[in-house]
């Protein structure tokens, strides 16, 4: 019996959304501030160049963490799995886990540790559909080969 090779899986929709959103917020935020100019309201102000400088800025910002949900991922070999969600990572070997499961309706898979904690795997998500699916049974493949005695011959 061969061990299943290695898995490495990404969210897909959610990668290209937050690109796309990302990228409109920029656009968005750069057109505002080309239109401040002038006075502010009734007051004695006025929209000066760092104004404009500064709302270019937050929208680099608000993109910058619209970014953060390209960040997860999972690998997965025989040694264990690694799993990087938007904040925190986990590295962690399979005699460990107790099971890989993605429930009916849950936005992505877990995995059951036997301490019973569960770390959510935000790279395996159900709005990726048959990706998320074949990614799933792969890690889950592996946990079992793990789990399975070696045939020394």
């Amino acid at each position: 019996m061969s061990t299943p090779s290695p898995v490495t899986a990404r969210p897909q929709r959610a990668r290209i959304i937050a690109y796309v959103l990302a990228f409109v917020v920029v656009v968005v935020f750069t057109l505002i501030a080309f239109g401040l100019h002038g006075k502010t309201g009734d007051g004695p102000g006025y929209f000066q160049r760092g104004d404009q400088a500064a709302m270019i800025g937050l929208g680099l910002c608000a993109a910058a963490g619209i970014l953060l949900m390209t960040r997860p991922r999972v690998e997965a070999d025989e040694r264990g799995v690694r799993v990087r969600n938007i904040i925190g990572t986990y590295d962690l070997p399979w005699d460990v886990v107790r099971a890989v499961t993605f429930g009916r309706g849950a936005p992505w898979l877990t995995l059951d540790l036997h301490d019973d904690e569960r770390v959510a795997v935000m790279a395996v998500q159900m709005a990726d559909k048959d990706y998320a699916v074949r990614a799933a049974r792969e890690l889950r493949a592996l946990h079992t080969a793990s789990r399975t005695p070696a045939v020394v011959e």
